[in-house]
């Protein structure tokens, strides 16, 4: 066991002192907020099927199939590890252990920094969104337009929808740092919001077989004009798996269940299964009654669902206005969760001695505020880029990294044989060759999909410099860990608590991040 583990580490019952994540929620509050990943889906579908037609299909259903692969390897180390947070993150510097501490420490950081970096992005992303979507459906005046990059990066954004994506991060952040519990319940009336009017628009279709075709599905073929190749499949799967994967966000909140043993096998269960359902069903929904291709008349998510709408019920202000208000419900709760989550690896991450301290400090609510201010203050300042399709590209180079290591992490994991404590959940056997193969065939798609993608997805081979933005922006966890040496060096590398700088312990409480409890 590291010696570098805050003292504040120990698993604690309801709201603990000032520097503790509170244990106040269960299955439901981690299975919601990771509905967050799941919701996803709207921006993407409308995308991939008029850029790949039925095809797209075939890509939802196998990348999807990976997510749930992963909820299911995760459930298993959520169980296994019931005191960490931070979800995926923070299970691979446990898992790769075997291989040495440092091995594990290096790994671990840059699955940490890797996932913030795919993470953070989504609250800037869908802010921008929701606040686009707000001013359409209320008429609201754009007033200036700001393009501080020019052709080099983004799209221009105007100031009604700098103030308005402001407005729902900050007003997003304070039921965040107020704690879990707070968050789980917003999380919850967002969640009920936006998943009950999409699962009608996946329903709703069948009672109207006069407008749906499913035989616009057959052959999964790829639009007119489209010309298939093994780099267009590799560079637009990189792009799935930002969204496609998202369902995994429920991990991040297991080490804050009263019970996460128990309750980690539930929630990410029900998040894989659930999550396999909406991504695969919603695009071959939207073929059936839209056509793919030149049919869609934009990949607009909001006029996708509209254009949805009226093909079955005719022009209407209700569905127009149902659409347009769960659209934005969902991306806020996608803000909700990147504001969260990805705060709690780099939370960990600062216990486990590899990030700076700072990260480290929680707040009187059991929050991990230093993170969360932090990814508060980025996706302000990434807001004026304007664009996703960009951020997608170089944010998917940390994203996509970390969770094919969570996977590889997996096998080496379930390898230690006669060594692994026994568990409360442990998955068959075949699972860990299985994740390897995936976690390798990401980290391929990582390297090869990630330098194509532009080509493909942005129809502009000048932008592969998003591929190296991504690969520097990932290696910046080498100094952040040099911070934390100096810091180490500087105050000792005892158990140590941010929010009280002058203690320093030779003994400390069972921290959080060892698996079972055990060293």
């Amino acid at each position: 066991m590291s010696d570098q583990t805050s003292v504040f580490g120990a698993a604690l019952e309801g709201e603990g002192p000032s520097g503790a994540l509170a244990k106040d929620t269960n299955w439901w509050g981690a299975f919601v907020i990771g509905l967050s990943g799941t919701l996803l889906v709207i921006a993407l579908v409308g995308f991939a099927v008029a850029s790949l037609g039925a095809a797209s299909i075939l890509l939802f259903v196998g990348v999807t199939a990976a997510g749930v692969l992963l909820c299911f390897c995760l459930a298993e180390l959520a169980a296994a590890m019931p005191d960490r947070t931070g979800g995926l993150p923070a299970y691979t510097f446990e898992t790769f252990k075997p291989l040495g501490e440092t091995t594990a420490k290096h790994l671990g950081g840059l699955s940490t920094w890797g996932y913030w970096l795919g993470w953070f992005t989504v609250a800037p992303i869908n802010s921008i969104l929701a606040a686009f979507y707000i001013q359409e459906l209320f008429n609201i005046p754009a007033g200036r337009t700001f393009d501080p990059f020019g052709t080099t990066f983004g799209l221009p954004v105007t100031s009604t929808q700098l103030i308005l994506s402001a407005i729902i991060m900050v007003g997003l952040f304070v039921p965040c740092w107020l704690g879990i519990r707070l968050g789980a319940g917003f999380a919850t009336v967002l969640g009920v919001a936006s998943i009950v009017p999409l699962l009608l628009l996946i329903v709703l279709p069948l009672f109207q077989p006069g407008d749906t075709d499913f035989g616009r599905l057959s052959g999964f073929n790829l639009p007119d004009g489209v010309d298939g190749s093994f780099a267009l499949i590799i560079g637009w799967i990189f792009i799935f798996t930002w969204s496609v994967l998202a369902m995994e966000a429920a991990a991040c909140y297991v080490g804050e269940c009263r019970e996460p043993a128990r309750d980690a096998k539930i929630a990410m269960t029900a998040e894989g299964l659930f999550g396999f359902f909406v991504y695969v069903a919603l695009p071959i929904m939207v073929i059936a009654v839209l056509g793919v291709g030149a049919d869609l008349a934009s990949i607009d998510a909001r006029v996708v669902f509209t254009d949805y709408t009226t093909k079955l019920f005719g022009d209407s202000k209700f569905w127009e206005w149902l659409v347009g208000l769960t659209l934005i419900i969902a991306l806020m709760l996608s803000v909700l969760n990147a504001i969260m989550g990805c705060g709690r690896g780099l939370y960990q991450n600062a216990h486990d001695g590899i990030l700076p301290r700072w990260f480290g400090k929680a707040n009187r609510h059991g929050s991990p505020s230093s993170a969360m201010i932090f990814n508060l203050a980025c996706s302000v300042v990434l807001l004026f880029s304007g664009t996703p399709l960009e951020i997608y590209i170089f944010s998917n180079m940390g994203y996509l990294f970390a969770v094919a290591l969570s996977l590889v992490g997996y096998f080496v994991y379930r390898s230690r044989g006669a060594a692994d404590p026994a568990r409360e959940l442990k998955m068959p056997a075949w699972m860990s060759p299985l994740a390897l193969v995936v976690g390798v065939f990401f980290l391929f798609t990582w390297i090869y999909g990630g330098w194509k993608s532009p080509e493909f997805v942005l129809a502009d081979t000048s932008k592969q410099y998003l591929f190296w933005l991504g690969l520097g922006l990932l290696a910046l966890y080498f100094p952040l860990y040099w911070w934390r040496t100096q810091e180490d060096k500087r105050v000792g590398s005892k158990a140590y608590n941010p929010n009280q700088p002058s203690a320093k312990l030779d003994k400390a409480p069972a921290p959080v991040g060892t698996p079972g409890g055990a060293s």
